[in-house]
């Protein structure tokens, strides 16, 4: 395989493997980091010694910002592959885990959901599906992965509300298994990533498998939201809201990527305010 652009991969320990998301300035996932990831899995379910995969970030303040739709939209045919590579992720015998810091939207909270576990820093961590808020739906996963989770209440607030959740109010929803201070952070990970390694690789995956009996979404649930995204691109009501994007920072390390879930309310025109502003 070759060296992939999108994330690196620390295989110093075979047994317990790092990938590190790099793709500055923000960690967008392009249609490459899709391709990537399903790379990396057939790494991954080809080599018997690795019992552990960590995902984190080099970008303090963006874990994976979301999906660069536009770029997808001229390969529509990733959404499949990113379906693939979360089923194939959620089912290998390998244990993965999400360390997160930073902002985690739309594609890149599906994706920690499609991890086996979820720990994040209680100080800088952000998490959302502000799809919703640009005219569409999220595709990815969460609103299958979500419910499961979370329960089918806390999912509607999530997706609908399309706002930003901070770390302490995902573990109590229970979309993540813990937060830590940020300090006590990597040490956590990596003290249960050990112990993880020190087990039978075949128990591991036993037991995985009949977990997953009961938590993940079949290929059928997620092709069928996979299915409503590009459509709805066509949707008036999409394209006047995903033009408000425009100029405002979108992909850029910017106030709005930074908080995108606050400026979502001024893209379209409410009962109350038909000529909302962005706030200050």
């Amino acid at each position: 395989m070759p060296e992939p652009s999108q994330f690196n991969i620390d295989r110093t320990h075979p047994s317990r493997w790092t990938v590190t998301f790099s793709n500055p300035p923000i960690n967008m996932f392009l249609p490459t980091t899709i391709v990537e990831l399903g790379a990396l899995m057939t790494e991954l379910e080809a080599d018997p010694s690795v019992k552990v995969v960590v995902f984190q970030s080099a970008n303090p303040d963006f874990y994976i910002a979301h999906l660069d739709v536009a770029k997808a939209a001229e390969r529509p045919e990733v959404l499949g592959l990113w379906r693939d590579f979360v089923l194939r992720l959620s089912s290998t015998p390998v244990v993965s885990i999400a360390k997160i810091r930073g902002r985690t939207r739309g594609i890149g909270n599906e994706f920690v959901l499609a991890c086996d576990m979820r720990f994040a820093s209680r100080h800088n961590a952000l998490f959302g599906n502000p799809e919703v808020g640009v005219g569409l739906i999220p595709g990815g996963g969460a609103l299958e992965w979500l419910p499961r989770l979370v329960g089918r209440s806390r999912a509607l607030e999530i997706v609908l509300s399309g706002d930003d959740f901070d770390a302490d109010i995902a573990e109590r929803y229970g979309w993540l298994n813990r937060t830590l201070d940020d300090n006590d952070l990597d040490s956590f990970v990596d003290t249960l990533v050990r112990r993880l390694a020190s087990f039978d690789r075949e128990v591991l995956a036993a037991a995985k498998a009949q977990i997953n009996r009961f938590g993940t979404p079949t290929a059928t649930e997620l092709q069928s939201s996979n299915d409503m995204i590009f459509p709805m691109l066509t949707w008036p009501s999409a394209q006047a809201r995903r033009a408000k994007l425009s100029g405002i920072g979108y992909g850029l390390p910017s106030d709005f990527e930074l908080n995108f879930g606050r400026y979502l309310p001024a893209f379209g025109p409410s009962e109350d305010h038909s000529t909302d502003t962005p706030p200050d």
